[in-house]
């Protein structure tokens, strides 16, 4: 499974929406329903499953899922 499709997947499990319908437009808060709770929970999970640290002043600049992609693939890199 490729990064983006896992990174989906997880996105998956804090909203209604699947990981196949989601775009790279859509927003964590507006779209996705995400609270800061759900924000953050989920960024914990992304530290533990791709091995990435993410720093506050980053993570508060993501909005989209585009975003969320870019920064990881970033910190992979």
């Amino acid at each position: 499974m490729n990064r983006a499709a896992e990174f989906k997947k997880i996105v998956a499990q804090y909203c209604s929406v699947t990981a196949e319908d989601m775009t790279e437009e859509m927003r964590f808060r507006e779209d996705l329903g995400f609270s800061s709770l759900d924000f953050m929970s989920l960024l914990g999970e992304l530290e533990d499953t791709f091995d990435v640290e993410l720093e506050q002043e980053n993570a508060v600049q993501v909005r989209t899922i585009g975003d969320a992609l870019n920064m990881l693939e970033e910190l992979a890199a």
